[in-house]
């Protein structure tokens, strides 16, 4: 603030002097300010409790996360990106391509960015406000007949200051942080999103890879079963009919792999956007027989604790909901208490416009506002009703979502559990399909077997294979899914540090330094400079 001007005493004469001394004491002024350095940061409204959270959540470890899966030499690394466990350094790239050339994630961070700006607007309302004016002017006046021609100036700084006696302010700004936050964990959960998008997308499009290499092989198998069909009708020993039907079924094959080449072309698509490309600007060439082996495929480690859900961002955004929300109701209670302004000017103020800076000129005030509204017909009882009401609505968004993690977690277990047992059952099948195709097409080529059973023998074998490329991308995307709904590496460490309300009128606020980016966890570069919230 700026200091308090005194009187200067030589300008009167020394018989007013006593009375300038009783009108002069800036008692009351005085008062009221040591009372608003005593009451400032008092702030109505609930203290902020977390809502509790469904009774299943504090058990020490989830329903489907049995015996079952081999044991990790250890577990996920935070810090390391957690698509790198499939092993495929062209993933890799792409998920780097697109944590950098996004929209979806620029428009998340802009959110964010407007999100911290509201807080330094809340936050500017612990500061006074400082003013100026200067003015000037030259005219010509008449008094008794006297035409008067004079010059006048005046210049002063104004300063007020709102002391946060009933928490109005500090409750607006801690809002203001909470909702920071939120925009954070919703930055990181689309950073999650967006990695897992890419990672689905990839897998799928190299399984349709492999299945173009199947269909490429059962093609081959059909043209050869066509010709030999042919051979044995010139013979005689096969009808015209099993011609037919062998060119009927390589025709059949042909049309599935063509629309494999379909998928794969909308999967290849859907990439070039997530990376931020046209799809004309993007193109990933097919891998070939010979290097379309398997991704890795994670192996999460045994044990899994519920509190891992602690990771999940959209949890962490709902429970800072839940805050802002609290914060909002003790804004809403502020508005029952009066407003009160202290207020100081000085300056300088008289004729001519020379000397802008004289003594004799020399003019300051202070003074004081109490404002209380007495009826408002029910308004601030009813914003009090409607806080209280977003706070619920919010409590209960956040246990909603808690519940969801908890099914997500759970179906994807099972998922991976259940999809290892068929996997295992259905690779005995396509075992069993290809021996029965060989022995089918020996006994055909023998005479002891009709074309018909080598085409049912040919079709099941091919759905055979097909279906178990099919249970390997539902294994695949289960893992994925799994690893995005346990947070995939980021914590609620990784928050925002932003600098918590009550610190904002202190000239060197206490912070805590945040948590270091990664490419893989950190919400953005900028959010890992802000400063952590002290606890309040």
């Amino acid at each position: 603030m700026l200091p308090m001007p005194s009187f200067d005493q030589d300008r009167f004469p020394r018989c007013g002097r006593p009375a300038l001394e009783r009108r002069r004491s800036p008692k009351l002024p005085l008062t009221a300010l040591c009372a608003a350095l005593l009451m400032a940061g008092c702030a109505v409204g609930p203290d902020y409790q977390p809502p509790p959270v469904p009774s299943g959540a504090s058990h020490g470890a989830f329903k489907e996360d049995g015996p079952w899966r081999p044991a990790a030499p250890k577990a996920a690394d935070a810090d390391s990106p957690w698509w790198s466990q499939f092993g495929d350094p062209q993933l890799d790239a792409l998920v780097a391509q697109a944590m950098t050339a996004s929209p979806t994630l620029a428009q998340a961070s802009a959110t964010y960015r407007q999100a911290q700006a509201l807080v330094d607007g809340a936050s500017a309302g612990f500061f006074p406000t400082v003013g100026a004016s200067a003015s000037g002017g030259r005219g010509r006046s008449k008094s008794n007949g006297t035409s008067v021609l004079g010059d006048t100036h005046a210049w002063s700084l104004q300063a007020a200051w709102e002391p946060d006696f009933f928490g109005k302010v500090s409750r607006g700004a801690e809002a203001a942080a909470d909702s920071a936050q939120a925009s954070a964990a919703d930055l990181a959960a689309a950073r999650l999103t967006l990695q897992a998008a890419v990672v689905n997308d990839y897998i799928q499009l190299r399984l349709d890879d492999r299945q173009k290499a199947l269909y490429a092989r059962t093609v081959a198998g059909y043209r050869d079963s066509l010709r030999l069909a042919q051979a044995q009708y010139r013979a005689g020993t096969a009808l015209r009919s099993d011609v037919a039907l062998a060119e009927s079924n390589l025709a059949s094959a042909e049309a599935q792999a063509i629309d494999i080449d379909l998928t794969r072309r909308q999967l290849e698509h859907a990439l070039a956007v997530l990376l931020g490309r046209t799809p004309g600007e993007f193109s990933l060439p097919p891998l070939t027989e010979e290097a379309s082996s398997p991704l890795a495929l994670p192996v999460m480690p045994p044990g899994l604790p519920s509190q891992l859900l602690e990771r999940r961002p959209d949890i962490a955004g709902a429970e800072r909901r839940v805050a802002a929300a609290n914060a909002q109701i003790g804004v809403a209670t502020a508005a029952y208490y009066p407003d009160f302004t202290l207020s100081a000017s000085g300056g300088f103020s008289g004729a001519g416009l020379t000397a802008w800076a004289r003594t004799p000129d020399k003019v300051w005030a202070l003074g004081f506002a109490l404002a209380a509204s007495i009826y408002d017909g029910g308004a601030r009882s009813a914003k009090v009703a409607q806080a209280r009401a977003a706070f619920d609505g919010a409590a209960a968004g956040y246990r909603q979502t808690v519940l969801a993690a908890f099914q997500d977690v759970e179906d994807n277990l099972a998922a991976l559990r259940e999809l290892a047992h068929e996997r295992e059952a259905q690779n005995r099948a396509v075992k069993a399909a290809r021996d029965s195709l060989r022995v089918v097409l020996s006994q055909y080529r023998a005479g002891t077997a009709n074309y018909t059973t080598v085409v049912t023998t040919q079709a099941l074998a091919l759905t055979a294979e097909r279906s178990a490329l099919q249970l390997e991308g539902r294994q695949y995307a289960a893992s994925v899914a799994l690893v995005k709904a346990l947070g995939g590496g980021w914590g609620t460490g990784q928050l925002p540090a932003i600098p918590h309300a009550s610190d904002a009128a202190d000239a060197t606020p206490a912070t805590a330094p945040a948590a270091t980016p990664t490419a893989a966890s950190a919400p953005s570069a900028e959010i890992a400079a802000s400063a952590r919230p002290a606890t309040r």
